[in-house]
């Protein structure tokens, strides 16, 4: 099972916790500016995923999974994410990024 996680530069970013592994990581870019990051990540069970603010307070939440939606393949997560990243004739890329061995992007 996978779930699709979001960040956003200098607000917050959210990050896979023990029992999901990160397998895939996009940019989004609009029009030329990064705007987002996307995860995809593999569920091994429900889980809880951290969701840090990157301004002050910097406060942390743990969120659960329950409430993201699931995907039953890869592909079906992918594709998701595809139609997140399109809207009529904007200027809207997903970019590939490397996802560390720590499963993080």
């Amino acid at each position: 099972m996978f779930v699709l996680l979001t960040s956003r530069p200098g607000q917050f970013r959210t990050e896979p916790t023990d029992g999901m592994t990160a397998v895939e990581a996009y940019d989004y870019v609009f029009y030329g500016k990064p705007t987002a990051r996307f995860v995809i990540a593999e569920l091994a069970a429900d889980t809880r995923i951290r969701i840090r603010e990157e301004t002050p307070p910097g406060i942390v939440n743990l969120v659960s999974t329950r409430f993201l939606d699931k995907y039953a393949t890869l592909e079906a997560a992918r594709d998701a994410l595809r139609q997140l990243a399109s809207f009529g004739s904007m200027d809207i890329d997903l970019v590939p990024v490397p996802v560390a061995a720590d499963g993080r992007s």
